[in-house]
């Protein structure tokens, strides 16, 4: 797997568990989706993720890595 891939997955469940948490726990964890949300948006137009830096750490190449140890 792939920095990107783990980063859409990681941002997806975290979306999910933050409406789950609102829904079954308490209306305030609405907080957590909408700073998910606008992480996404703001590391978009900046290139800067805190979850990449992790992912990164952990051992997982980006896709241009990848592509690179192919040929």
């Amino acid at each position: 797997m792939t920095v990107e891939r783990a980063l859409l997955v990681f941002a997806g469940s975290m979306v999910l568990l933050s409406v789950l948490l609102t829904y079954y726990v308490h209306p305030n964890f609405v907080w957590l989706t909408l700073f998910v949300g606008a992480n996404m948006i703001q590391s978009a137009f900046t290139g800067f993720c805190p979850a990449v830096m992790v992912m990164k750490k952990l051992g997982l190449k980006t896709e241009a890595q990848k592509a690179c140890a192919v040929r």
